[in-house]
């Protein structure tokens, strides 16, 4: 495993000292970068809806990084004024902000696509507009800074392989691979921009609020393994932060995508994997 000092070596952006701000912190992801970068010795800003969730996990972050180094702001990233007060308060107590990750988001399934229209907007709101609203509040103080930074926006595989199932939130994912593809395109011509942006792109993991799960599924991955991972791919420098599980491998999610894409190229039917004249030559490919 890589060791922290080789982490802080190779990414100033996270050497001890430095801030780092993080969505969706009360819980699952968020809550395990949170703990592991103040163990790296950041100050962390912990953003979430406000509540016990996410005052126990400001408790817990100050046990290891200390109450001075640990800020908790009840956000609502589906509100871009919430997401601009969070970057006063972040700035105003810490000081120039080295990474940002947007990583809130809600699976709430809010059914097909002619039906509730108000659920499909509000996850979209959280899922997809809360990142953008997160960059826009951050990125240009960032980059006046003129510091090493890193934007870590979490996406998911459904925004790449859109498994049925939950069609709003492969659309919000999709959105957020498609945004984030953008903005490190934007970061890397911006003069003298020493800010970077990545997409993370976890496999099966249990957050604590796994949808029917009490206990940690035997195929899924802690947050905290996948925090892991992310930090070694920052450092070997991927862009696409994509993250196996104890169930698909890499090769695997390599061949789901290449087949997700070759529907387009081969004029096959959307989703074709599903399709059932074509489950039997997708289980080929896969075995192939």
């Amino acid at each position: 495993m890589t060791t922290d000092a080789e982490i802080q070596t190779a990414l100033p952006a996270l050497a001890s000292g430095n801030v780092a701000v993080i969505t969706g912190s009360a819980s699952g992801i968020g809550l395990a970068a949170a703990k592991r970068l103040a163990a790296m010795g950041l100050k962390i800003v912990l953003a979430d809806i406000g509540g016990a969730r996410l005052d126990e996990a400001a408790r817990a972050v100050a046990t290891i990084a200390g109450d001075n180094a640990v800020l908790a702001v009840a956000t609502d990233v589906s509100k871009a004024d919430e997401l601009d007060l969070l970057a006063e308060k972040a700035f105003g107590a810490f000081g120039e902000v080295s990474l940002l990750m947007n990583n809130a988001g809600v699976g709430n399934n809010p059914g097909k696509p002619w039906e509730n229209r108000d659920a499909w907007k509000r996850l979209l709101d959280i899922n997809f507009w809360g990142v953008v609203h997160g960059v826009e509040a951050f990125a240009p103080r960032m980059l006046a800074a003129g510091r090493p930074g890193l934007i870590v926006n979490t996406g998911s595989k459904q925004g790449i392989t859109t498994p049925p199932g939950n069609l709003a939130y492969n659309v919000s994912k999709s959105g957020v691979k498609t945004f984030t593809e953008g903005l490190a395109h934007a970061l890397r011509n911006e003069p003298s921009a020493k800010v970077a942006a990545h997409l993370l792109i976890p496999g099966f993991t249990f957050t604590g609020l796994t949808e029917g799960a009490t206990k940690k599924p035997a195929g899924a991955w802690t947050g905290e393994q996948v925090i892991d991972f992310m930090l070694t791919a920052l450092v070997r420098g991927d862009f696409y932060i994509l993250c196996p599980d104890n169930e698909a491998t890499r090769p695997m999610d390599e061949k789901r995508m290449a087949w997700a894409i070759g529907d387009i190229i081969e004029n096959r039917p959307a989703l074709s994997r599903w399709h059932p004249d074509h489950k039997d030559a997708f289980a080929a490919f896969m075995e192939s």
